[in-house]
């Protein structure tokens, strides 16, 4: 067994041809330091149409956000600007996909990550020190370690900052003189203590929603982020897409040799739709359950009943997994979401079911495991 095969690679690697044909092919203007320029990191995340000719090959650029392509040009210009970007909105919108696809593009990797919580210290975000050293030689260079935000700003790449506000208030406010002046002060060196930000250099914060008033950002550190909001998918037919191309690359990293099933997937993203609206396509009022029921969600209890289809079956979905996954989806937060569910089938799935047949019977049919 091949013990170096990753379970995730991360999108410079998955995506490796692709940002070496478009790094090759591109001519347009940069800014310093980046590897790809404005358009390219555009074409990138939101696909070329045409296949790229290079090196003999044609090689396709798919899209990977589906979503909203202005606000993916403003990100882009805002990098290229001296503030950070901040990506706000609800859980499973895919606001880490996005800056890991913004970081690859530019900077040429997206593991400089801090991830947020509340345990996140300073040092974890700046520099800390290898105590050994630090006793045998004193404060030096070779002493010091450096945490994200000093590797960025060192190497001229952008620092990713993952679920902000979960971080303590004190120590979101680090960021603050380094965002204003690109100077970050190491005061243990002396004069050799100043580092001062490479060109490429900038920060994209991502902070749900939901966790609004946990340690809300100050105003300070506000104003030196430009801030884009990333909504949840309002259509069905591409939310269904996204699931459908989040499972089959989910089932190609663990080299599963199965089909995704697209009448399944647009159940499941019909489904989560409506619970998150609160109305359905045939205009019933529908409890929506305080769970989050984003499209990340929907993936995921799509690829465990895949999973189970997988190994347990004869690869062919079962409507009850699905069911039964749904079910843990929706009461994660509060048990009495699974009352609103049941409203939900007894409903809306029942009409379906009558109108539609096949699969939407066997969904309704289902219901047996809403306990």
């Amino acid at each position: 067994m091949d013990d170096k095969i990753e379970l995730k690679p991360p999108v410079e690697v998955r995506y490796r041809e692709e940002l070496e044909a478009l790094e090759a092919l591109d001519t347009e203007r940069k800014p310093q330091n980046w590897r790809l320029s404005p358009r390219a990191v555009r074409t990138f995340i939101l696909g070329s149409g045409d296949p790229l000719e290079w090196n003999g090959r044609k090689i396709t650029v798919r899209k990977k956000y589906l979503g909203n392509d202005a606000l993916v040009e403003r990100c882009i210009i805002t990098l290229a600007g001296s503030r950070g970007l901040m990506l706000v909105g609800e859980p499973g919108t895919a606001k880490t996909m996005l800056s890991e696809l913004l970081s690859a593009a530019i900077s040429g990797t997206s593991l400089n990550t801090i991830q947020g919580t509340a345990g996140t210290t300073e040092d974890m975000i700046k520099y800390s020190w290898n105590y050994a050293l630090l006793l045998a030689k004193g404060p030096t260079r070779e002493a010091l370690v450096p945490s994200p935000l000093y590797i960025g700003m060192e190497q001229g790449i952008l620092t990713r900052f993952e679920e902000i506000t979960r971080t303590p208030a004190e120590i979101q406010d680090s960021l603050i003189s380094v965002l204003s002046d690109k100077v970050l002060n190491v005061p243990e060196l002396g004069d050799r203590g100043i580092l001062f930000a490479k060109a490429g250099f900038n920060v994209i914060g991502t902070a749900n929603t939901r966790d609004k008033g946990v340690n809300e950002m100050s105003s300070a550190l506000k104003r030196r982020f430009n801030f884009e909001t990333v909504m949840p998918i309002r259509d069905v037919a591409l939310e269904k897409q996204i699931i459908l191309n989040e499972v089959k690359e989910l089932a190609r990293e663990n080299h599963m040799d199965m089909m995704a099933d697209e009448d399944v997937a647009e159940i499941l993203a019909s489904t989560f739709h409506e619970l998150r609206e609160g109305v359905s396509s045939m205009g019933h009022r529908i409890d929506r359950p305080s769970a989050v029921m984003s499209t990340a969600e929907a993936v995921s209890v799509y690829f465990q009943t895949m999973l189970t289809a997988y190994y347990y079956g004869d690869s062919r979905m079962d409507m009850g997994c699905l069911v039964q996954n749904l079910v843990g989806a929706v009461q994660k937060e509060n048990g009495d979401d699974l009352e609103k569910l049941r409203g939900y089938f007894q409903t809306v799935i029942r009409d379906k079911g009558g109108k539609e047949g096949g699969l939407w019977s066997s969904y309704y049919e289902a219901r047996k495991y809403l306990r």
